[in-house]
């Protein structure tokens, strides 16, 4: 069983950059795929990214495409997501997720952060 931890988040204005990581526990991480999602108040989780096992492919929301990227380092069980030129329609709270299978959708993800909160002021 994997237990995630993310990291990373704060208070930053619009236009700035984040780097969040999540560290997970467990001898299994680089068999998993790894997935960031988000949630903002009164808003369902929605999927940010994606990377495989081997970090190979990786995936991106539409709406983050070119403003985020997705890492993953297994020698130190972590996954990262970068995110730039951040915009205040981007704060939400951020959670790591650890899937068999690469996915998209949230219900592929076995495992899950507890968040960590982005805040972007205007």
């Amino acid at each position: 069983q994997e237990l995630l931890v993310e990291s990373g988040g704060g208070l930053v204005q619009a236009g700035g950059s984040l780097r969040l990581s999540c560290a997970a526990s467990g001898r299994t991480f680089s068999n998993y795929a790894m997935g960031w999602f988000r949630q903002a108040p009164g808003k369902e989780r929605e999927f940010v990214a994606a990377i495989s096992w081997g970090g190979v492919s990786t995936y991106y929301a539409d709406s983050v495409k070119g403003r985020v990227t997705i890492s993953r380092v297994n020698a130190k069980n972590t996954v990262y997501l970068q995110m730039s030129s951040l915009k205040p329609e981007d704060t939400a709270v951020y959670y790591c997720a650890a899937a068999a299978r690469l996915g998209l959708q949230a219900y592929e993800y076995d495992y899950w952060g507890q968040g960590t909160q982005v805040t972007v002021s205007s």
